[in-house]
């Protein structure tokens, strides 16, 4: 499907699509039938266009501002991306941090029992909502469609005054797609929500068969089962706006979210005990809508007509496709399935732990949601360039989609060893910061330290996958490529959790999630190439073997400073300090490509703004 390009996308409240763009330089860019990608730089000739760029000069590349497209419109300049990508960041930050928040209140206020492990059978409502309608399923099936729309709208003539928005049918694509979809998704939604809560019993003993206090995990399933539909709505509303060049709503969706639990959970914990938790989940939910609705209305009411036409794609036909539906149906059932297949994760992991001693499930769940912040952290650029993958791809500039995959899976994956190599190195110092206190001891301390060790060890597959599944489905054509990976690696996590619950017991569940999800990001890693993206794939395995290596040093280096100090707090500084420094210098020494470039992109910033 073809994503729209900035200047046809309404300007975003947040940072606007560049209203600053400058002309092309040089001569007139290439046609649209010559090969290669079209030239759009200040700093690269436009003789140059034609030409892929060598490994070397991949910041180089990367740094095109591609605000000219040989008249097919504009892709999103690389500026605003950068300040999209940072405001992105700072928000997701700022809801993982009152993540942390919201856990370590449920850790001061329920401890790690049975209560809360009750609670977190009923989490996995919203876990597995979570991912499949706003973060994977919905985000791959509706940002393509939304943009395809979009590029329909911004390819019309110009209307006179009075026309109705679409001159050829009288009807505008983008409210067409609202008019198709919209109904039947909140009829979905809305059954599925109500059969959520009727079947809260059969529910919790299919995840957490042997579970003590069974009664208290239906109540807070029921509770939970309404961000079915709330989450829904959101991830609705979140495509919508990624599509339309808005990336800050969306991003805020998760402080809201954990500020609704956080408040129900400090009011009402008196009165409800643990049930407070899951009622605040149904408070949250609502406030993810509330912080989009009023933009989304705002963005859908705007009628855009571009001051000319687009150029035809080189297919011969126009920008999107006009035969073509906003969503290719074929594409829903591999899209779904890999979404349900990598959250199963999560419910096998639960399944295993359930006959453990009380308190597995919760040394689980901190520990997984503390490894993987490097990982969200890691995956935003990829989220606010996803539109411009998707777009390259349909427009057969498949260069300009390999560089900035290249340029995304790279910096995804220093960001990620970083954190990995932190959080294996300080993790006892870590926990103990965050949540030993109140009914959290110290024993929950070192058990909850021991698995989020465990689970480092499969961050950077994590990345990996989360990156590459939008290549794969950034084409409107449907691909089961992924989602068979993901289902072997579902097999390997099962199959090893089992194996190894019985000797390792929380720690072999966790080892499990390890290898399923390495084996599948290898897979993936290894089939974009001749399924999706022509990524270099000797090229990035080469370049993350060698940033692996460096995260391998730079942990050794950070347990044993982190251990020689008795403080938690400067142990964990310390650490990550020495990670860092040791990490940066091990990976230059390597000639890891990647640090490379990100030196001389941060140093060239810095000299831009003296």
């Amino acid at each position: 499907m073809t994503d729209l390009p900035g200047s046809t996308q309404s300007a975003p409240a947040e940072p606007t699509v560049p209203a600053h763009r400058p002309p092309p330089p040089g001569p007139e860019p290439a046609p649209e039938s010559a090969p290669g990608p079209p030239s759009a730089s200040a700093s690269v000739p436009a003789s140059a266009g034609t030409t892929p760029p060598k490994e070397a000069d991949s910041a180089t590349a990367d740094s095109l501002t591609a605000d000219s497209d040989s008249g097919r419109g504009a892709y999103l300049s690389n500026r605003f991306l950068a300040r999209a990508a940072l405001l992105t960041a700072l928000l997701t930050a700022a809801g993982a941090l009152l993540g942390l928040v919201r856990d370590q209140t449920i850790a001061h206020l329920y401890g790690a029992g049975p209560g809360t492990d009750a609670f977190l059978v009923a989490w996995t409502v919203p876990e597995v909502a979570s991912t499949l309608l706003i973060e994977d399923a919905m985000a791959l099936i509706l940002v393509p469609a939304f943009s395809l729309a979009l590029a329909r709208r911004a390819a019309r003539e110009p209307l006179p005054a009075g026309s109705p928005p679409d001159g050829t049918s009288g009807r505008d694509p983008v409210h067409a797609l609202l008019r198709t979809t919209l109904p039947t998704l909140l009829l979905a939604l809305s059954a599925g929500a109500v059969l959520l809560m009727l079947a809260a019993p059969w529910v919790v003993a299919l995840l957490a068969p042997g579970l003590p206090d069974t009664r208290l995990a239906v109540d807070c399933t029921r509770l939970t089962a309404t961000c079915a539909f709330s989450f829904g709505i959101a991830g609705y509303c979140s495509a919508a706006l990624r599509a339309h060049g808005s990336f800050v709503p969306p991003a805020m969706i998760y402080v809201a979210y954990n500020i609704g639990i956080i408040a129900t959970m400090l009011v009402l914990s008196d009165r409800l005990g643990v049930r407070a938790a899951a009622a605040g989940v149904a408070v949250g939910g609502c406030l993810m809508v509330l912080v989009q609705a009023p933009v989304v209305l705002r963005r859908l009411r705007e009628r855009r007509a571009t001051a000319e036409r687009t150029a035809p794609e080189p297919s011969g036909e126009q920008p999107g496709g006009a035969g073509r539906p906003l969503v290719a149906l074929g594409l829903l059932a591999p899209v779904i399935v890999f979404a349900l297949t990598r959250q199963s994760q999560v419910l096998i992991e639960r399944f295993l732990a359930a006959p453990l001693p009380a308190g597995a499930i919760s040394h689980l769940n901190y520990a997984q949601k503390v490894a993987q912040m490097p990982m969200v952290l890691s995956l935003m650029l990829c989220t606010v360039t996803f539109p411009v993958v998707a777009r390259a791809m349909a427009a057969g500039d498949t260069d300009r989609a390999r560089r900035r995959v290249e340029r995304d899976l790279a910096l995804a994956g220093v960001i990620v060893l970083v954190g990995a190599a932190t959080v294996v190195a300080c993790a006892p110092q870590i926990i103990e910061i965050l949540f030993q206190r109140g009914a959290f001891d110290r024993a929950d301390t070192a058990a909850t330290a021991a698995v989020m060790r465990v689970y480092a060890l499969g961050l950077l597959g994590h990345t990996l996958v989360g990156a590459l599944v939008r290549c794969y489905f950034s084409a409107a054509r449907p691909l089961w490529f992924p989602a068979l990976a993901m289902l072997l690696g579902l097999a390997l996590t099962t199959a090893g959790g089992a194996l190894l619950v019985g000797t390792w017991g929380v720690l072999g569940i966790a080892a499990g999630n390890a290898l399923g999800i390495t084996v599948t990001a290898v897979l993936l890693l290894h089939g974009v190439a001749r399924h999706s993206v022509p990524v270099r794939v000797r090229h990035m395995t080469g370049g993350l073997v060698k940033l692996s290596a460096a995260a391998a040093a730079a942990t050794g280096a950070g347990w044993l400073c982190g251990a020689l100090i008795p403080a938690p707090l400067p142990g964990a500084a310390v650490a990550c300090l020495v990670v860092a420094a040791v990490f940066l210098v091990i990976a230059r020494a390597v000639q890891a490509p990647e640090i490379d470039s990100l030196v001389r992109s941060v140093t060239g910033r810095f000299a831009n703004v003296r």
